[in-house]
Formats: C-alpha cells, structure tokens, sequence
C-alpha cells in the first residue's frame, strides 16, 4: 500500500501542479494565455472560465473523500487536455508543441489509475477489519 500510495501522490502532484499552473495562467488572462485561445479561435471571455474549471478540478482531485466528484474531476481535465491537443492540431496540424501534451495525459491516467488502485486496497483493508471486528463479537 505505500508504494501505491507514494507513486499515486507523486504523479497526483505532478499533475496537480501542471494543471494548476495553466489554471492560474487563464484566471489571470495574461497576455500568453489571451494570444493562444486567439490563435486558436476561442473567444477571451471563456479563458477564466477555463482556468476556474481546471483549479476546481485540481482542488478535487486532491482533496480526499468526494469519490463521484473526484471521477468528474478526471473526466474533466481529461477532456481539457485532449480538447487543448485537438485544437492545436486543428489550427496548426501536428507540430512539436502537442507532443508536450502526451506527458500531463500520460501522468493523468497514471494518476487515475492508482486512484482506483487505492479504493480497491482500502476497501479491502476495511472489510478485513469488518470481518476481524465480527469474528471477535
């Protein structure tokens, strides 16, 4: 259980801060994140949006407890990360910058994966100490 629970938290982290670095970059609409959703067609208006969206997701993920939110959160920085690949090879084809993305998706299935691995032990772990608690009585 350590070893899952120090990979998911490193990974976790990982993801967390990328993420949380871009949702910072579109709450303040600074003139990087402005001069990419301009190229790539987007309105200005939906850039805090997006950043909101993603710092929730990553308040989520983080927190413990909230499994269906937590799902919810996955999905939706999933489909953040894979629209913001989309878009770019929309407008551009397919160019070094979006390789960049196959890391924070690859790091966000990890992190999902190990998620489920720790729901599946700790359920485990209280059953077993379900069963030793009935046993005694």
């Amino acid at each position: 259980m350590k070893k899952t629970n120090t990979i998911y938290w490193t990974i976790t982290g990982l993801v967390s801060a990328f993420m949380l670095m871009a949702a910072i970059t579109d709450i303040l609409v600074i003139p990087d994140a402005k001069a990419q959703f301009n190229h790539l067609g987007y309105p200005e208006y939906l850039i805090p949006f997006i950043g909101v969206a993603k710092l929730l997701g990553v308040i989520a993920i983080l927190i413990p407890g909230f499994a269906r939110i937590k799902e919810w959160a996955y999905a939706g920085l999933l489909f953040d990360l894979a629209g913001a690949a989309y878009s770019m090879i929309a407008t551009d084809g397919i160019q070094p910058d979006v390789f960049i993305m196959i890391l924070p998706v690859t790091f966000l299935i990890i992190s999902y994966r190990y998620h489920h691995k720790r729901l599946v032990r700790s359920e485990k772990v209280s059953i077993e100490e379900h069963s030793d608690v009935t046993s005694i009585a």
